[in-house]
This record gives structure tokens, sequence and C-alpha cells, in this order.
């Protein structure tokens, strides 16, 4: 028997609103602010879990691939169509990371805030 439900992922970054706004333009969903000053922003995903995005200051991006650095984690999200994926996701603003090798089934960008994701063929 589990001990604890996943509630939701929180990703560190600069500017949660701006980041909140990537991710729903990515993946969909609805963007929810908590009131006060914008520190903590949701995004709640049709059919998986929610999204959260916490202000930190001073927050450095992880760096890919870097084995004497930790990439601190990455989401790796399903797509139908990698080339159009691909051409959506840097129209948003993501940064390829390792997306030459057109013959694997995954290609990794950094969002805006500079964490790796991962566009994965489904």
């Amino acid at each position: 028997m589990a001990l604890a439900k996943l509630d939701v992922v929180v990703l560190d970054c600069p500017d949660p609103r701006a980041l909140a706004g990537f991710y729903a333009a990515v993946l969909g969903g609805t963007v929810e602010e908590e009131p006060g000053d914008g520190t903590w922003v949701d995004l709640k995903v049709p059919g998986g879990p929610a999204l959260a995005f916490q202000r930190a200051p001073g927050f450095v991006p992880p760096r890919w691939p870097a084995p004497d650095h930790s990439q601190q984690f990455h989401l790796d999200l399903t797509v139908a169509d990698l080339d159009a994926a691909e051409q959506g996701v840097l129209e948003l603003g993501a940064k390829p990371l390792d997306a030459d090798d057109r013959e694997r089934t995954f290609r990794v960008y950094a969002d805006p805030a500079g964490h790796p994701f991962c566009l994965c063929a489904g």
C-alpha cells in the first residue's frame, strides 16, 4: 500500500507566470495563480498531474548533459509528431539541447527557464 499520492510536480524558476504560460501552451490546461505576489502559479493539466511553478530568487538552471552537475529533473512529454512538436516548442521559446539525431525517438530541449525536457515519439 502506498504511503502517499503524487499531487503536483513543482519547478523552481525566476518567473512562475511566464513558465506556467509556456507549459500551458505546450500541454494545454488552465493556469491558476495564487493570490499575492506571484511567487506560486499552478497549471492544471487535463488528464495528467498538475505542474506548479515557484519563484526561486537566484535560480540557476541545470546543464544538459553535464555529469559533473545535476540536471535536477526533466519532463518526458509524449507527442504524435516530433517535427511538429519541435517547431511548436521552439516558437514558444524552448532551446534545443540535444535534438540533432533525427533517428532517435526523443529530442531534448530547455524550457525558457532552462529546465530540460524531452519530446518523445508516442
